[in-house]
């Protein structure tokens, strides 16, 4: 019983991160850690476990990653095409 509890902790973790990565999109100093940490925790769970909260977890923190890439990437884009 506590081997699961160990085990499932790294995927809630994962989980709830990639669910704040996804929640602050706009706020990049959160996004990006809380991104990067949930990725880091999912595949580590799903490794280990292969648990389908970790794989959630995981695909939570692809998913905030990305929109915070594509949301900066896109702003200095049209930063860059309205200066010129």
């Amino acid at each position: 019983m506590e081997e699961n509890r160990k085990k499932s902790a790294a995927a809630v973790s994962s989980l709830v991160l990639g669910i704040i990565s996804i929640l602050s999109v706009l706020f990049y100093y959160i996004s990006l850690p809380t991104g990067i940490l949930a990725i880091i925790f999912g595949s580590t769970s799903v490794k280990r476990t292969g648990s389908k909260i970790g794989k959630s977890g995981l695909t939570t923190g692809i998913i905030g990653l990305s929109l915070c890439l594509f949301l900066y990437i896109s702003m200095v884009i049209l930063l860059w095409l309205s200066n010129n």
